[in-house]
């Protein structure tokens, strides 16, 4: 950032008060979201988050994390140091200010701050009012001055506790997260990992440093030089590139700062991003919207004057010119309207002007200077445009069939007799053998049971009109009723509980794992609002005097024997597959509402990009990522069996 663009005045009266602090504690989740682990995290990214502000400002390249052993977290950064002299208004030292009334910081009033991130945009004051203490060191003109609070409340004055250089500026701030408000206490390495380093390619140049003092001691450090063109890279690293470059936009209009990098690779999925202020917005915006305003236009334009689409063919559609890329929008805007309370969507008009105004301008100066490209891309999308028009055929076949059919619904579906969707549930279930039995087992009220012949198409490696032509994909889309892709309607779901019921080996885990990758490229919503579940089959069966015992895992099986004692009596069956079981057992450990035990599977909007990464790493065409992926990865694998 340019010198003209800092703020300079950032002393004590840029600290603005704009509420008190009673009500953190007794409503948390109204501040961070929640009070599980998800909230726990946030914590830190709140901290975090006022160093990268002072990053952004152009005045902090360096942000240390560290978990210490007791679960406490230390953040450390070379910005300013929180301003120490006393706020007119409070009365009080600028930093205890900043660390005990809500909603006071310098990003509020535009005094402090041109832009500023932060999830909820509260910060320290609620870290520290949901920490059992915190500490705060500040280095400022040549002096180390320090504060220590216990739950929200500071225990006494800030006090100058030693010198320092006087180029030495910074903010050390330490808190220990207070078990009487989270569930859970213990940091996850991996959480933090994957939210600082997509901090870091968000913001070029700037260095975080992960550390953990616990018992596996470990260390990364997070410094991209390139920013989000190394962002694209990265998430593109399972996938083979269409062209070498990352395409990269970037101006200010309007004082909206706007940075965009894309690339296109083989696949068929697009990958779309959208940060404001670093914020992560899921569900768009207009930033969003104005991107794809823009790349839609400028290829359509440049695909016509290149004689690669005649004046009278059809325009290709966004979804078509999106295929395969993977994109970055990356807006900094200096007072972000949100819609709702977890800033997941951005609203203000200039963003979308901004963003489709600088990247229309750059990506047509790119394509005309990169002609080969331009032409890669168009091809690719004229391609994806005929496959879709195939699949629109096909659909609509499908449609009239349907309306003239009485019986729509697949014929291998055992479907249940009520009609709520609140009540019913469907079991995706591997093989006819396996099937059969669910269908013997299963309360034909409530619960209908649908197999599948073999494994279902890997959808990571097809086009759109291949994966409508398969027969298994097919059943479930008819049989779920809502639709797919710009079809989707959540409300003609019929069933509320969508259950994935495989073999407990590695073929079983490749079936779940390919539904899986289904369902979220084309129905995600249906994993988002946790209508998507595992069934969880016994590994083992135990019989002792006509007693019977069954066990989800090895640890399980070896309690049940501690407990009933190992002899001559006992008989273990390792079940191979839901087909050794009648239809009775199958019933009692994996179907009966009463008993079974199944797993909800969630979708972690903070690391939506890792995620989409992992599903690429799993699925797709290369080979070693996957097998980075599986060497890394197999330390935390139980029971493999293959």
């Amino acid at each position: 950032m340019s010198d003209e663009n800092k703020v300079q005045e950032y002393g004590a009266d840029q600290i603005q008060i704009l509420e008190g602090l009673e009500a953190v504690r007794k409503r948390p989740g109204m501040y961070i979201g929640s009070t599980s682990s998800r909230g726990l995290h946030h914590l830190v990214y709140e901290i975090v988050d006022n160093s990268v502000d002072e990053a952004l400002a152009g005045y902090c390249s360096e942000i240390e994390v560290t978990i210490n052993e007791d679960n406490s977290i230390t953040v450390k950064d070379n910005g300013r140091g929180i301003p120490v002299d006393i706020n007119h208004k409070a009365g009080i030292p600028a930093v205890e200010v900043v660390f005990t009334i809500l909603h006071a910081g310098g990003k509020f009033g535009g005094g402090g701050y041109k832009v500023s991130g932060g999830l909820h945009g509260v910060g320290a004051s609620v870290v520290n009012a949901l920490s059992e203490w915190l500490e705060v060191n500040v280095y400022r003109d040549g002096k180390i001055h320090r504060q220590r609070y216990e739950r929200g409340h500071s225990t006494g004055s800030l006090t100058v506790v030693g010198e320092c250089p006087v180029e030495q500026t910074g903010t050390v701030v330490t808190f220990l997260p207070d078990k009487e408000i989270f569930e859970d206490t213990v940091y996850d390495y991996k959480v933090l990992k994957l939210r600082l380093r997509e901090m870091a390619f968000l913001t070029k140049n700037l260095k975080i440093v992960l550390k953990d003092e616990r018992e596996e001691k470990r260390e990364e450090s997070f410094h991209y030089e390139g920013g989000i063109k190394e962002f694209v890279a990265y998430l593109n690293k399972g996938k083979t590139p269409l062209y070498e470059d990352v395409i990269y936009c970037e101006g200010n209009n309007k004082g909206v700062n706007v940075e965009v990098a894309m690339q296109h690779n083989d696949s068929y999925n697009e990958n779309l991003y959208g940060f404001v202020n670093n914020i992560n917005t899921p569900d768009g915006g207009t930033h969003v919207e104005g991107f794809k305003r823009a790349i839609t236009k400028t290829l359509n334009e440049y695909a016509k004057n290149s004689k690669l689409l005649k004046d009278t063919d059809e325009n290709l559609s966004g979804e078509d010119i999106r295929e395969g890329l993977t994109v970055i929008v990356s807006i900094k805007i200096e007072e972000p309207q949100f819609e709702g309370q977890t800033k997941q969507k951005l609203g203000n008009s200039e963003a979308r002007v901004a963003v489709e105004s600088i990247v229309a301008e750059k990506l047509k100066y790119y394509l005309e200077q990169n002609p080969n490209v331009g032409k890669m891309i168009c091809e690719k999308s004229i391609s994806a445009q005929r496959a879709r028009a195939a699949a629109r055929k096909a659909r609509d076949l499908a449609r009239r069939k349907t309306a003239l059919e009485s019986a729509a619904l697949p014929g291998k579906l055992a479907d249940c007799s009520d009609k709520n969707p609140e009540n019913c549930e469907i079991y995706i279930v591997e093989g006819d053998s396996a099937g059969g039995s669910a269908k013997t087992a299963r309360s034909r009220m409530t619960q209908a049971i649908l197999p599948l012949r073999g494994k279902i198409l890997n959808v990571e490696k097809a086009r759109i009109d291949k994966i409508l032509g398969n027969a298994e994909i097919q059943a479930m889309i008819t049989a779920f009723g809502t639709g797919i892709h710009d079809d989707f309607d959540i409300s003609k779901l019929r069933y509320h509980k969508i259950i994935i019921m495989t073999d407990a080996d590695v073929d079983g885990a490749h079936i779940a794992t390919l539904l899986l990758t289904f369902f979220y490229r084309f129905m995600p919503e249906l994993i988002k609002q946790g209508y998507v579940y595992l069934a969880q089959p016994p590994l083992y069966r135990l019989e002792k005097n006509k007693k019977i015992w069954y066990a989800y895992s090895d640890d399980e099986l070896s309690q049940i024997i501690n407990d009933v004692g190992r002899d001559g009596n006992n008989k273990i069956q390792r079940y191979k597959g839901l087909g050794e079981m009648d239809a009775d057992q199958l019933w009692e450990t994996t179907m009966d509402p009463e008993s079974r035990v199944l797993l909800r599977v969630a979708i972690d909007e903070d690391s939506q990009s890792e995620l989409d990464l992992t599903f690429t790493t799993l699925m797709g065409d290369q080979v070693e990522p996957r097998r980075e992926f599986i060497e890394t990865n197999a330390k935390f694998v139980s029971n493999l069996d293959i």
